[in-house]
């Protein structure tokens, strides 16, 4: 039954297209700008869902991060469009991008995911 739960991957993959496609149209940059979105935004997604879910929704937890964390975030979020694209800057010379792209995907997911599970400082 939980392989139900995780049927939420549909509406993140949905998401992540129609974001990419928006993000794409809307600023046409060489930078993978669409992709480094996704994923920080997914990354706080996860910290929040599973900080708030305990509180919120207790009893209903388990089905809950199925649906949510590994359905929508684990659908919207792409750890595999995120490597092509750094390959591709690499092959294509763009070094200082490609390490930009990688340090700012590492850096930026991991404070979000911290921002969403722990809140903000102070």
């Amino acid at each position: 039954m939980s392989w139900l739960w995780v049927g939420g991957g549909v509406v993140g993959a949905l998401l992540r297209y129609a974001l990419s496609k928006w993000i794409g149209e809307r600023w046409m940059l060489t930078f993978p700008l669409a992709t480094l979105f996704i994923n920080v935004s997914g990354s706080f997604l996860l910290g929040w869902f599973t900080r708030w879910l305990g509180v919120i929704w207790p009893h209903a937890q388990p089905a809950a991060m199925l649906l949510l964390g590994s359905g929508l975030c684990g659908a919207y979020t792409t750890f595999s469009t995120f490597t092509y694209e750094c390959t591709m800057l690499f092959r294509e010379g763009r070094v200082n991008a490609a390490l930009w792209y990688i340090a700012a995907s590492a850096c930026l997911g991991f404070a979000a995911s911290a921002v969403g599970l722990f809140g903000l400082p102070g």
